[in-house]
This record gives structure tokens, sequence and C-alpha cells, in this order.
């Protein structure tokens, strides 16, 4: 890795700019229904939660949670993190490698993760393994991560960004990185999920290993 840093660091919270008082209540607002989701489905499981059950424990109205989350799957699949590791990546080194990058904002984004909900990552991965719906929406959802992902490579390349190329490899990245978690769950979470993230940056650098381990 280049001994060159980035100018700045969104992921870090004192880097983040301020938000205006409308935007940090949208903030509060959707950390409180993911907060009421979390708990409930702890308590009670995913199917048994509805959205009836996390508006009264956010102290929010049913079409409140609809307006932040149209689905259930959503409030407990979304985050804030995409834009922030785009911006992330973007603020790289542009004599950095590409692999370089992307392991330094993955590593940047698993450690605050960890550090502010571990148990969230945990739920998000179990969730992905043993129910269908949520199973379905994460593949969904990595069509719109895979288009930001694209913006990304295009602009470090000099690429079109709906070139074929250009959308094989940003999907398989992101494709790669979700088999991640999928991994660790069915695993019962064992090994470091950083270890786990760097094989599987490996294995997109160099391609598949030729030698059993």
């Amino acid at each position: 890795m280049t001994s060159m840093t980035a100018a700045r660091s969104p992921l870090s919270p004192a880097d983040r700019p301020q938000l205006g008082l409308r935007e940090r209540k949208k903030i509060k607002t959707r950390e409180a229904i993911r907060t009421a989701t979390y708990a409930l489905i702890k308590e009670q499981g995913y199917d048994a939660t509805t959205i009836e059950q996390i508006a009264e424990r956010a102290e929010v109205s049913p079409s409140t949670v609809f307006r932040y989350f149209p689905t259930k799957e959503d409030i407990v699949l979304t985050d804030e993190y995409d834009p922030l590791m785009l911006e992330e990546l973007r603020a790289r080194p542009a004599d950095e490698s590409w692999i370089e990058s992307v392991r330094h904002i993955m590593q940047k984004a698993l450690d605050f993760m960890v550090q502010e909900s571990p148990e969230v990552i945990r739920l998000r991965a179990h969730l992905g393994v043993q129910v269908p719906a949520v199973r379905s929406r994460m593949y969904e959802s990595m069509s719109e991560t895979g288009r930001l992902m694209r913006g990304a490579i295009a602009e470090r390349f000099g690429l079109d960004p709906e070139s074929l190329e250009v959308r094989v490899y940003a999907m398989s990245l992101i494709g790669g990185l979700m088999e991640v978690n999928m991994y660790w769950a069915e695993n019962d979470f064992g090994g470091d999920l950083g270890a786990l993230m760097n094989r599987a940056l490996d294995v997109l650098e160099h391609g598949l290993p030729t030698e059993k381990p």
C-alpha cells in the first residue's frame, strides 16, 4: 500500500459535514425505526415482527415507517454506509492500486461498524442466511450498490460505467463481498470477518488458488 493518505475520511464521524436540523431529525427517525426493529426481531423473531409493532416501539406511525423504508427487509438491510464508502474510495490516492483502495475502505467500514454495532452485523448476516425474503432483497439491493461502484471504477480508469467489462467487474466485487457475510454466518461466525474479506479480495485480484489449502 502506498504511504500516501487521503485528505479526509468520510467514514470518520469527526470528519463528516455538519447536517441541518431537518436531516438530523430524519437520521434520528431512521435510527429509531432500525433500533426498534432489531430489538423486536431479537425478542420474537423476524416473521413475528410487524410494521405496526415496529412503529409502536419507535413511537412513530406505520405510515412514517413506510415513508422511510418501503419494506421490512429494507429496515434490516438499509444503511448510510454506501455513499460514505464511495466518497472514501474517491478520496484515495490516484497512484494506489484499485484493490488496495478497496481493501482500505472495506476495512475502515468494517472497523467502524464493529465499533458501532457488532450485534447488528451478525443479525443482518444471520437473517440473510435464514430468511428468504431478506436474502432476496439483499440480492436486489446489489444492483444499486453495483451501480454506485461502476461509477467509481469508471472514474478511476477512465472507462464507460455502462460497459460490459465495468459492470461485470463491479458486480463481481459486490457479489463477492456479500458472499463473505453469507459464508461467515453459515459457519457460525467463526473466524475474523476482516480476514475473510481479504481472502475474497485476494481471489478477485489473483484468481482462484491453484493449490488446495
